[in-house]
């Protein structure tokens, strides 16, 4: 036996040895005059030889994912969650309306526990005071506007100037009254100069508009004027595309018009007709009796 063959068989042993040690898989090798060879002998050119194996890393334990904490409103009764917490605006609101007398005392809680000591946004700073909303609890019809003005600001009701003396107009020709519906607006408090509310304010504010919906539940809300309705439906369409169609929030029929101070500033019989038009839609909804002629 020559000497390179010793050599390579000496290898070839030690390679065996590795392997019984380490339960190593083989991995082709190459000997030092340029031919292959294996830890079995085998003179072959895709013969392997074993590869040793370090320490085996121990795996991870798999981190158990954070359990979602429990959604509650502002009275801290629990809310049935969506998938992260977010609601389409077409998924039904959760859980069943209350009782009468509870809505009232809920809405009660709401206006002067979280809303009148309010300090979440600037608009606190120059407020006179908060304007919560009136209505009916059990209210069908609920009108959302954008926020309160001068006289609202003064008063603490809403829609109380010339424009809310509109809307009362308004409201009697659908054979309603202000009593029988909820009103309410996006912000509760005044922007100065009745400038519109930033991002900021309205998403401070919001959730109380939110909980007013939950515990009025209305059949039809009618949005009044641009801002409410975008908000609403969060959409950036103009007013001309929103108006004069249904839309769906959180199962409740949704119907945008024209604000009531928009109506006086452009009083002319085209814009009355067209909310009067967008007001018989919400009649025929509702049931009401829709008059003989307009």
């Amino acid at each position: 036996m020559s000497e390179t063959d010793r050599i390579l068989n000496a290898r070839k042993r030690l390679l065996l040895k590795a392997e019984q040690a380490f339960g190593v898989e083989a991995v082709t090798w190459s000997d030092t005059t340029g031919g292959a060879g294996s830890a079995s002998g085998a003179d072959d050119s895709t013969s392997s030889l074993p590869l040793p194996r370090g320490p085996r890393k121990q795996a991870k334990p798999k981190a158990e994912p954070p359990r979602p904490k429990p959604v509650v409103d502002l009275f801290g009764n629990s809310v049935t969650a969506t998938k992260a917490d977010a609601t389409p605006p077409d998924d039904p609101l959760p859980g069943e309306p209350l009782p009468v007398e509870e809505r009232v005392k809920q809405l009660t809680v709401l206006d002067q526990t979280h809303v009148t000591g309010c300090t979440k946004c600037v608009l606190h700073e120059t407020r006179t005071q908060t304007v919560f909303g009136e209505g009916a609890p059990d209210a069908r019809l609920m009108f959302i506007g954008e926020g309160p003005g001068q006289n609202e600001d003064e008063t603490g009701r809403p829609f109380v100037g010339r424009a809310g003396q509109l809307l009362d107009k308004m409201i009697d020709a659908m054979g309603l009254s202000r009593e029988s519906v909820f009103i309410a607006n996006v912000v509760k408090c005044r922007p100065p100069n009745n400038r519109q509310p930033t991002a900021d304010e309205t998403a401070a504010c919001t959730p109380y508009l939110l909980e007013q919906v939950q515990l009025v539940r209305p059949e039809v809300i009618v949005t009044l004027g641009l801002p409410a309705s975008r908000y609403m439906l969060n959409s950036s369409l103009s007013m001309g595309k929103l108006r004069g169609r249904w839309h769906t929030w959180r199962g409740i029929q949704l119907m945008p018009t024209y604000h009531p101070a928009y109506v006086l500033r452009s009083y002319n019989e085209k814009t009355r007709r067209t909310v009067w038009g967008d007001l018989q839609m919400v009649m025929e909804a509702l049931g009401l009796q829709l008059p003989s002629s307009s």
